[in-house]
């Protein structure tokens, strides 16, 4: 019977369960603004944990509604374990959409599974690295040329920019050993059924270390092919920083429609006033009728060839639009407790939130609409090399001391 025992257990060992990770298959060459959910493995400054992900570090302050107006806000020293939703370009790379411009250039002491699994917060897999790095990589992947420049393939989806026929943006998230479903649906403003059919997911069950895709609510653009910024899409409740700093655009609290104006430190910026009016990015004028209300406004347009586009609309409405509401802002985090409202996906239960603090604006909102897209296809689960404990190794093991005990107290002394 024991031999028995160890034989299965060991072969529970040989077949570890490994960790899914939602991917997107596309065929074209197609781009779009996505996030990662990323925890900060140790202090880094704002400008590191940009660099770590080729992105702005304005744009990783605004997409996370943190305030900007602070002096030297870039070289801020963000706290170990901060939450971030951390802004990235997903891209169509060998018939997956990933993140195809992050990179890492190795350090002394550096390993593929302490990039992988610390540096990038599992994000990534060491077998992920050493596949999309065959040449810079040799033999044994536990040592590293100092220097080597590595493309990290990062997770990221797509799917045309919709959840439920309605604009979304969506953000790559890496489950913790307390996740539950419910919790991240609950954290994330969403259901249970809407993640797992993003997902493909069977049912609620989630393991540590595996990596969902999760909608997020979000305000869409509709600017040329040919402005830079094309596919702009902003989640709910955050800022977006775009035409090289001059133009900041907000989605807010519950809103759908993207709204864009000057940047507060805008400078060198091509004219930001619409042709034939005096109003300026994000201006509205409004005028009662006895039909509705009379609404003009200069709105964004994108930047092509460096140059702002403004375009001035004019539209009658049932009503008058209200005062254009922001997302609250934050003062740079200084730490991370319990309540913080960085913490990754909390159970339904938890709540709390850090100081918020509002912009100054008279500005009245220019009204916008919303992108409509075909529904996208599924997403279908796939695995990474990332291993867990089969649970069922820990019932034969406790199965297994058990009986051992038992034959060792039936020796004779």
């Amino acid at each position: 019977m024991l031999p028995f025992l160890f034989l299965l257990m060991s072969f529970s060992f040989i077949h570890p369960t490994t960790s899914k990770s939602t991917i997107e298959p596309c065929s074209n060459s197609d781009t779009c603004s996505s996030l990662l959910g990323y925890s900060l493995y140790t202090d880094l400054k704002v400008s590191e944990v940009a660099s770590l992900f080729q992105t702005d570090p304005i744009s990783l302050l605004t997409t996370n509604a943190i305030d900007i107006s602070y002096p030297d806000v870039e070289n801020h020293i963000l706290p170990a374990k901060l939450f971030l939703k951390v802004p990235v370009t997903c891209s169509c790379v060998d018939g997956i959409f990933k993140s195809a411009f992050v990179h890492y250039k190795t350090r002394p002491s550096d390993t593929l599974s302490l990039i992988a699994d610390i540096i990038y917060g599992g994000l990534v897999s060491a077998d992920q690295i050493k596949e999309g790095n065959p040449n810079a990589v040799g033999p044994d992947p536990s040592v590293l040329n100092v220097g080597t420049n590595l493309w990290i393939p990062l997770p990221c989806t797509c799917f045309n920019g919709t959840d439920n026929n309605l604009p979304a943006i969506y953000m790559s998230y890496v489950v913790r050993a307390v996740d539950t479903l419910a919790g991240i649906a609950a954290r994330y403003s969403t259901t249970l059924t809407d993640l797992m059919n993003v997902n493909a997911l069977g049912g609620p069950s989630i393991k540590e270390g595996d990596i969902l895709s999760i909608p997020l609510s979000a305000c869409t653009s509709s600017f040329p092919r040919s402005a830079s910024d094309y596919g702009l899409s902003v989640a709910n409740g955050s800022y977006s920083i775009t035409a090289s700093h001059c133009v900041q655009c907000s989605c807010g609290p519950g809103g759908r429609n993207l709204y864009c104006m000057p940047a507060s430190f805008a400078v060198s910026c091509s004219s930001m006033q619409c042709k034939n009016s005096n109003l300026m990015l994000g201006n509205v004028t409004i005028q009662q009728t006895g039909g509705g209300c009379n609404v003009t406004s200069c709105n964004y347009g994108g930047l092509v060839n460096g140059t702002i586009i403004t375009t001035l609309s004019t539209s009658l409405q049932p009503r008058c639009p209200g005062p254009q509401q922001f997302p609250p802002l934050v003062a740079p985090p200084t730490s991370v407790g319990p309540d913080s409202m960085f913490a990754p996906a909390p159970s339904p239960s938890e709540s709390g939130g850090a100081p918020i603090y509002r912009p100054h604006t008279s500005i009245v909102p220019a009204s916008g609409s919303i992108i409509a897209f075909p529904p996208s296809g599924g997403p279908s689960g796939s695995t990474s090399s990332a291993c867990s404990l089969n649970p069922f190794v820990s019932l034969l093991m406790a199965v297994f001391l058990c009986l051992s005990m038992k034959y060792a107290i039936s020796l004779p002394l």
